[in-house]
């Protein structure tokens, strides 16, 4: 949006490259373990040596399709592998084995959070041109922050499977490419297609920025510069906001539009807080792409597409919207839930299943279990209780069977002996059904023995019930606090407290 004080529009292209979760490497098996020595996870394929031939890794494509589905992308039945040229010290073969002309998905969208015209929060989406397999190069070393002039290279890196997943320029802000690079990490875990490790590399975008300038009625575009490697979405955020400025600064001192002067590439110094120049942009004709001679292209059947479109049935977006619309849910609860991944949004779902009331269980996952998950430093799928037996845990409490502090005892218990059932766990806390004559009784006691309650709810104040939990608990631990304060709230409205 052009205003006064800022008369361009923003215009910005995200190139993501997401590191698939395989054991191995795109066209060997070699491990893509993080971490090893340097050069200890090569081979000859990787290295690019005479005579090595590449064999496909199934996994990726298997993966590749089910970020596509996910991103809403037509996958394509029929696809092939170019080989991309250049040169580069990580790179040992002098080209990238990657995807031209037929990429595995084309087109599709992200939803992501940005605001309207008035400032309004809405969800806008954002195109996608498409995504493409590629194999990932090596890493290149730099010394001179220790006062050295040479480099080391490290290729464990290099055939490391890619999805480099290319946007429209349809992102107009620094902070709605924040958004979504935020979206598109939380999207990749939560179909399981990548670790979204961003510092150690498993996640990584460029940024393609230029800016329509507004002058004397006519829409002039800034030369394109693509900000290389941001690997935070500190950094996205950041190299964007500076660049924006950067770029107006030069138009205004030298007037070049797109086209007078050629296509940049920048890095990004973090510490400095400003981009860099690298180099000049080549275009694709300089890459001199051609079929790759040593694999066969890849032909999906409908089955193996349908496959991947049940493992991405539920995604971010659909799961946010089951938990707001369906099961009521407030959007904080639900995106609190969402960002802890499937396995604890499928985790909610089963407790629905057997029977748990959507506000209870809500409750429950977003203290009692997420608490044991941050404390334990395990996924969903470590949490010893079956949603099954928590369920009806919670149905207890729901039937007044027992009331939730004595609910969490249980819960320990449980936690304690995973084969305990719900109601062994009750059972072993000496939990007994209080007679309803005695329960009733009781109440009468509690009402005569305090009427200044009396007084408090019959003047409005209904929460002066809870003064009566404790006396209670002191009689009879087994009582219902709940069911106590009703059953009070029936008597003094009836008349028969007196």
């Amino acid at each position: 949006m052009n205003t006064p004080d800022r008369p361009y529009k923003i215009v910005i292209g995200l190139e993501v490259h997401v590191q698939l979760k395989t054991e191995t490497k795109l066209f060997c098996r070699c491990s893509t373990r993080f971490g090893a020595d340097p050069n200890t996870q090569v081979c000859p394929v990787c290295l690019g040596l005479p005579g090595a031939l590449p064999v496909l890794n199934a996994k990726a494509i298997e993966l590749a399709v089910r970020a596509g589905i996910g991103l809403n992308s037509q996958i394509a039945p029929f696809t092939k592998w170019d080989r991309k040229n250049y040169f580069y010290p990580d790179l040992p073969k002098g080209y990238q084995t990657s995807q031209f002309d037929l990429p595995i998905c084309g087109g599709g969208y992200l939803e992501i959070d940005s605001v309207d015209e008035n400032g309004a929060p809405c969800r806008k989406r954002i195109r996608l041109v498409r995504a493409h397999l590629e194999e990932d190069a090596g890493k290149s070393m730099h010394d001179e922050v220790a006062g050295k002039a040479d480099t080391r290279i490290d290729l464990n890196r290099a055939g490391t499977p890619l999805l480099e997943i290319v946007s429209e320029p349809e992102l107009s802000s620094a902070e709605e490419a924040k958004n979504y690079l935020t979206e598109m990490r939380l999207l990749m875990m939560f179909l399981d297609i990548t670790d979204g490790n961003m510092q150690e590399g498993s996640l990584r975008a460029d940024a393609n920025v230029n800016l329509h300038i507004e002058r004397d009625g006519k829409t002039i575009p800034t030369p394109i510069v693509e900000i290389k490697n941001l690997n935070s979405f500190r950094a996205v955020e950041r190299a964007i906001q500076y660049e924006v400025k950067r770029q107006y600064r030069e138009f205004q001192e030298t007037g070049k539009a797109l086209g007078q002067s050629p296509k940049t590439t920048r890095g990004w110094n973090d510490a400095a807080g400003e981009t860099e120049l690298q180099r000049e942009k080549e275009d694709s004709a300089d890459y001199r792409y051609f079929p790759c001679p040593d694999l066969v292209p890849v032909v999906l059947s409908e089955s193996d597409i349908e496959t991947a479109r049940q493992h991405a049935s539920q995604t971010p977006n659909s799961a946010r919207n089951l938990l707001t619309a369906t099961h009521g849910l407030k959007a904080s609860e639900a995106e609190v839930l969402v960002q802890q991944g499937r396995g604890v949004t499928e985790y909610f779902f089963a407790l629905i299943e057997h029977g748990a009331a959507s506000k209870r269980a809500a409750s429950w996952m977003l203290q009692d279990v997420l608490r044991y998950l941050n404390e334990q430093s395990v996924a969903m799928e470590a949490y010893p209780i079956p949603a099954s037996a928590l369920a009806s845990l919670l149905v207890a409490i729901e039937s007044g069977k027992i009331d939730t502090s004595r609910a969490k005892e249980a819960l320990a218990k449980m936690i304690a002996s995973p084969t305990l059932t719900a109601a062994q766990a009750i059972e072993s806390l000496g939990i007994a059904e209080v007679d309803q004559g005695e329960f009733v009784s009781l109440c009468k006691q509690l009402l005569a023995a305090n009427p200044d309650v009396i007084e408090k709810v019959k003047a409005g104040n209904q929460k002066a019930l809870a003064a009566l939990v404790g006396p209670a608990k002191k009689i009879n631990k087994n009582i219902d606090p709940r069911q106590l304060q009703e059953t009070c709230l029936k008597m003094i409205e009836s008349g028969e407290a007196l």
